[in-house]
């Protein structure tokens, strides 16, 4: 019983140190919050793998995934330049299993799911008739949020609230002690497919998309002043029928005015690019 109440906190311990950890490498934009990541990665990515097939699948029956082959081009192009850049901030995102999908819809919105499954809505570009500029602050933003794991983060800190360490613990092992049971994996990717949609990013989740996603989007060389006009663009719908884009992400003169000042701290790498 001993044994096994010293293995149990041994285990609790060796969850808590590593899996706080900064998930990208330090740029211009100065974003190495350590972050708590207890949830492997790869069950992060089933998870996120889960609920985009799932939306896609539904988009499909309904006719409306990848209807605009033209808007579908434009959309993949952006994206893929930002994606081109994304190794200045971790190592690995070259290999994940990027995928672009455009879903036509009157929704005013775009996500990037952890392992870099983006989806973005028709409404974002036709009612606000986005430039390439302001598309690629929005798919910017989401790609940093992947970048960050803010996903997994969230879904984390639902479990460890929801369950406790110790309850997270025995998820993770079964009762042979062997780590990550196949049911253990099949309940972890039904929990966290609800977790991604239903729980909204911080604040500080939010302020490291925005600065990661401006410095991105410069090095992409698209111009990172497009995220003010984008918002302010935002904020204008938001008065008669909210974007669902903003439902977590909050739109108001503060934050609008922190884009501007952050935008110019990357007018310098936009130019570098376009001089290219």
């Amino acid at each position: 019983m001993k044994y096994v109440k010293n293995f149990n906190l041994a285990f609790i311990i060796s969850i808590l140190l590593f899996g706080c950890t900064s998930t990208t490498k330090k740029s211009d934009s100065d974003v190495d919050r350590i972050q708590l990541m207890i949830l492997p990665e790869f069950m992060a990515m089933d998870m996120s793998q889960n609920g985009y097939t799932e939306i896609l699948d539904n988009a499909k029956k309904d006719g409306a995934l990848n209807v605009d082959t033209i808007l579908v081009e434009r959309i993949r192009g952006v994206s893929y330049n930002l994606i081109n850049q994304t190794y200045i901030f971790r190592d690995d995102t070259q290999d994940w299993n990027w995928e672009i999908n455009v879903i036509e819809s009157e929704s005013i919105n775009a996500f990037c799911m952890p392992g870099g499954k983006i989806v973005v809505y028709s409404g974002l570009v036709n009612k606000l008739d986005a430039t390439d500029d302001e598309l690629a602050a929005v798919i910017g933003h989401e790609i940093a949020h992947a970048l960050r794991e803010h996903g997994r983060e969230r879904m984390s800190s639902a479990l460890i609230q929801q369950v406790g360490i110790l309850g997270f613990a025995i998820f993770l092992s079964n009762q042979d002690g062997s780590f990550l049971s196949k049911q253990a994996v099949l309940q972890g990717v039904a929990l966290g497919t609800t977790l991604f949609f239903a729980l909204p990013n911080s604040r500080e989740q939010e302020r490291e998309a925005d600065d990661m996603g401006l410095e991105l989007t410069a090095l992409a060389g698209y111009n990172p002043m497009a995220a003010v006009s984008l918002w302010r663009k935002m904020d204008a719908q938001s008065d008669s029928e909210p974007p669902e884009f903003l439902s977590t992400h909050p739109s108001n003169e503060n934050r609008i005015e922190d884009l501007k000042i952050e935008a110019k701290k990357y007018k310098k790498l936009y130019k570098e690019h376009q001089n290219k």
